[in-house]
């Protein structure tokens, strides 16, 4: 065949599989989540499936936090101190920390994996692990025993990632929601657990904690090996047969083409953005246009730390033990705060759309930081009441925060990469949280402990220091991402549109996806066509 006609007709393949794209993104765009639900059941099935993965990383952080608000607990692995048992700050730290450390190290490897193996293997060796090290964390009774469960596990639940790639574009915002409503969840469980055994005297005041584990894990590595790959994945690999195969499970049927077009606009996608990362490495996460685009995906859960959630996350049940609660009023503390946060992920599944992840996130933040100035100031006061009145400030931020950045994070986290630079960028962003969170867990005790500098609910000020410069950065660099497809988004950030403007942005993608369904529309039926050819 001649090299002229050779380019034509390759030219024509490259125009029909554009159709077929902007197509796709059309139908996408203009689909409803519930729309997006009936047409793709299966895709929303797993990612239900990514929502309880969440589970088991949420179920084994909270359980970690809240074993230091169990009198056994402290009593088995603490000493003696002014009639009670206390862990020693440094020990404190190391339970802490040490699973942070190997959860950056774990969520760095993830990326390298996870691009060499596959999404669905990297999974598996990651349920595999935490399996393994919730049980050396179940039979401890030394603290060497139980911080090694506690570093392996670290790099287990770094491993168990978002699954946002499977999302329809409808589904997407909601299914990242609800991996925060999953983990919320997951304190949940914790927590009623901890209500239900805390007062025991003996190892399963705590044991029982970490044998709830065994069964999220467990569930969760038994139906890992029905769960399609990534077609993302599997098409940036060369394999267009298994990424068809893959898109088929999800529910995009072949009789109507609708797997053909999904495998189209992943393609369109990745042909677009592969000039401009071919060979990428972790250094090209900063380089050129592509380092706006990783400080917004990875702000918002960097910020999540310095507005204080981790406070609140490791240290509420026993505040309120140090403010006069008895034990089990604590505990049942404890389940409401939980409770109030899973309120917050459910009112974040609506909002996210109606609002917007943008000013869920940056007003959020504000709101946040006027909740820990408040948390302070009644913390100096010291009397009964304005010591209650504080661990109220603790309840309502967490419902707040599930509502806010605790819900949205994880969204632009997986919405703002790049398709080959996701799993890098989330690597990364990821790594980066637990960096910032490794130096609070060894930080905090020394703060908040009763035999250190004793700030208790006072650490609200230094939190509240820290969300105002927070806050100005997340108004000046997030943009709004609800509604918009990876294509949009990548020309949008490469046309270095602010992050004020992007809402309202009429993208090309949009418009000629536009131009396209008015063509289909107003062309006339097939049969009609047929018989003026006939005639």
């Amino acid at each position: 065949m001649p090299k002229s006609e050779s380019a034509v007709i390759r030219g024509e393949e490259i125009d029909y599989e554009d159709h077929l794209a902007r197509l796709a993104n059309h139908e996408d765009r203009s689909h409803s989540r519930l729309q997006a639900i009936r047409k793709n059941p299966w895709a929303f099935a797993w990612c239900l499936y990514a929502v309880w993965t969440i589970l088991v990383v949420a179920v084994e952080d909270q359980a970690s936090y809240n074993v230091l608000s169990i009198p056994q607990f402290r009593k088995d692995f603490g000493s003696s101190f002014a009639g009670n048992y206390v862990l020693a700050a440094s020990w404190q730290s190391a339970f802490s920390g040490a699973p942070i450390a190997t959860r950056v190290i774990g969520a760095l490897a993830t990326g390298q994996i996870a691009d060499y193996i596959g999404r669905r293997n990297t999974l598996i060796l990651a349920l595999a692990l935490s399996l393994a090290s919730v049980t050396m964390e179940f039979v401890a009774t030394s603290k060497a025993l139980f911080l090694t469960g506690k570093l392996l596990n670290g790099l287990a639940v770094a491993s168990i990632e978002s699954k946002a790639q499977i999302a329809p574009l409808a589904l997407r915002g909601l299914s990242t929601v609800l991996m925060a409503f999953s983990a919320g969840a997951g304190s949940l469980t914790v927590a009623l657990i901890i209500n239900g055994t805390g007062s025991y005297t003996s190892r399963w005041a705590y044991r029982a904690v970490f044998c709830s584990q065994f069964g999220f894990a467990g569930i969760a590595a038994a139906f890992v090996w029905f769960m399609p790959e990534s077609p993302w994945w599997l098409l940036s690999k060369g394999q267009e047969d298994k990424a068809l195969k893959s898109l088929r499970r999800l529910g995009y049927s072949k009789s109507d083409g609708e797997d053909a077009k999904r495998l189209a606009s992943i393609r369109v996608t990745l042909e677009e953005i592969r000039s401009e990362t071919e060979g990428v490495t972790y250094f090209e996460l900063f380089r050129k246009s592509n380092l706006r685009r990783t400080i917004v995906a990875i702000a918002p859960l960097s910020v999540e730390i310095f507005v204080g959630a981790i406070f609140t996350g490791l240290y509420s049940t026993y505040y309120a033990q140090l403010a006069g609660y008895s034990t089990d009023m604590s505990f049942r503390l404890l389940v409401t705060q939980q409770v109030l946060a899973m309120v917050g992920s459910v009112m974040a599944c609506y909002l996210v759309e109606r609002v917007g992840r943008r000013n869920l996130t940056v007003y959020g933040t504000l709101a946040l930081t006027i909740l820990l100035w408040i948390m302070g100031g009644l913390a100096v006061g010291g009397s009964r009441n304005e010591l209650r009145g504080a661990i109220a400030m603790v309840q309502l931020y967490s419902w707040l925060y599930s509502l806010t950045i605790g819900s949205t994070a994880y969204t632009f986290l997986t919405e703002v990469a790049t398709a080959r630079l996701r799993v890098k960028t989330m690597a990364v962003g990821l790594a980066t949280q637990s960096c910032f969170g490794l130096i609070w867990s060894f930080v905090l005790p020394y703060l908040f402990n009763p035999d250190e500098a004793n700030l208790g609910g006072k650490v609200g000020f230094i939190f509240g220091g820290f969300s105002i410069p927070c806050f100005v950065l997340l108004w000046w660099y997030q943009p709004e991402t609800a509604r918009r497809s990876y294509e949009e988004l990548d020309e949008m950030f490469v046309k270095k549109i602010p992050a004020r403007h992007f809402k309202t942005y009429k993208t090309e993608v949009e418009m000629k996806a536009e131009a396209l369904s008015r063509r289909e529309e107003e062309a006339p039926p097939k049969e009609e066509q047929q018989q003026q050819h006939v005639q």
